[in-house]
């Protein structure tokens, strides 16, 4: 008897949209021109890059289209935020970012702190993964180049005040970056009104394709070119245009702007559900990350007692996909930067499950994953050294429900 697939790791990445595909599929074969070339061929395909901008300006609420800057994905939009404000601005080289950020900045900033010389301020969180405000205001100065807080974690859900932290750093002249690969597409969001500089956002957390992303460069904003090459967007991003994945991400734009509203809590009803289910059913467990500023779609629940890996291969025995909260990997036995900068305990951090659901998911994911969850967690506890049976959980970050 085969078993039904549910898949709940929409944070690692989303299926491409049928009607994604199909929108790309011309662009490979009849629409093939260069979209920067003044003849028919690239004409044709330029305005149809011109319209997926568009689709990208009205999800973000930009005001301008050519804020819109396409590049390869998250990562490299990230990175060409914090080196173009170092180069844009040599007389402040200082970073403020946050000790729970995705790799993609982490691994930047100690990177331009080796190279360049950047010194870097990575501003600490509370139990509930919320910023600690007061050291942010304390490590802005003149000599700030860039802020770069993510709009929403991706382990754990948790938002961050966006408006406020931007506002922070324009009171001290200093750029604002927002990661909000996780955000774009889950929550509304409205540039006009929010003093964000840049943000970064990646098409296959969307239900777009891979290798297609874009940075949002307010009108003004200065910005130095991390490639070297072509005048391609506005001079801010050499080479040829990766024109199919450009348009897969204008049309996922366009269906996430226009299901946005319908989505939102739909989706959230069936993640409480499952919390609250698998709360009620296991005990030792508790939901990680702030309880109400969260996405939508994620939940991280750490079970004590027990390894986050060993779940994972049982829920995929089930044929249930989901992540672990948890960075360990051979020879490691650290839980991830997440959940020891939010001083999860050791005894939960390991534990820490990631299920992240889209617009795909069903009631039916749900009822699956309660089906087999309870056994599993039972049985692992059953072969663990540091499980005695019902004891006190730590569950002071456990979230109350209404």
């Amino acid at each position: 008897m085969s078993v039904r697939p549910v898949y709940l790791d929409n944070n690692a990445t989303t299926r491409v949209d049928p009607r994604v595909v199909e929108a790309m599929l011309p662009y490979f074969t009849e629409q093939f021109g260069n979209p920067s070339s003044m003849h028919a061929f690239g004409a044709k395909v330029g305005g149809s890059v011109r319209e997926a901008r568009e689709k990208l300006q009205a999800l973000l609420g930009a005001a301008h289209d050519h804020e819109i800057v396409f590049t390869s994905g998250g990562t490299e939009s990230d990175n060409a935020a914090l080196i173009s404000a170092l180069e844009a601005n040599p007389l402040r080289a200082e970073i403020i970012t946050s000790v729970v950020e995705h790799p993609a900045i982490l691994s930047a900033c100690e990177h331009l702190a080796k190279t360049r010389g950047a010194k870097v301020h990575h501003i600490g969180v509370d139990a509930h993964g919320r910023l600690d405000i007061e050291a942010y205001r304390k490590a802005l100065s003149d000599k700030t180049a860039i802020v770069s807080f993510m709009w929403a974690n991706n382990e754990t859900g948790t938002i961050n005040p966006i408006s406020e932290l931007a506002g922070l750093a324009k009171d001290a002249g200093a750029l604002f970056h927002t990661d909000a690969v996780q955000a774009v597409g889950k929550i509304p969001i409205d540039l006009r009104n929010t003093p964000v500089d840049m943000l970064s956002l990646s098409g296959h957390k969307l239900h777009g394709p891979k290798g297609i992303g874009a940075l949002y460069v307010r009108r003004g904003t200065r910005f130095k070119s991390m490639l070297k090459g072509g005048h391609q967007e506005r001079g801010r991003r050499a080479g040829t245009e990766n024109t199919p994945g450009i348009i897969g991400l204008g049309v996922a734009a366009e269906i996430a702007h226009q299901n946005l509203e319908s989505d939102m809590p739909r989706i959230a009803a069936l993640r409480d559900r499952l919390e609250k289910s698998l709360l009620q059913r296991v005990g030792n467990a508790f939901v990680t990350g702030d309880p109400h500023a969260r996405l939508p779609n994620t939940t991280s629940i750490a079970f004590e007692y027990i390894e986050g890996e060993a779940i994972l291969l049982l829920l995929n025995r089930a044929g249930i996909a989901a992540s672990s909260g948890s960075a360990c990997t051979s020879g490691s036995l650290e839980p991830s930067h997440v959940m020891r900068a939010m001083g999860i305990p050791y005894t939960a951090a390991h534990g820490a499950i990631r299920f992240s659901f889209s617009r795909e998911n069903t009631k039916e994911d749900v009822d699956q994953v309660l089906e087999v969850m309870p056994d599993i967690i039972a049985r692992l506890r059953e072969l663990s050294p540091f499980w005695s049976g019902e004891g006190p959980s730590t569950g002071a970050f456990q979230p109350t429900y209404a």
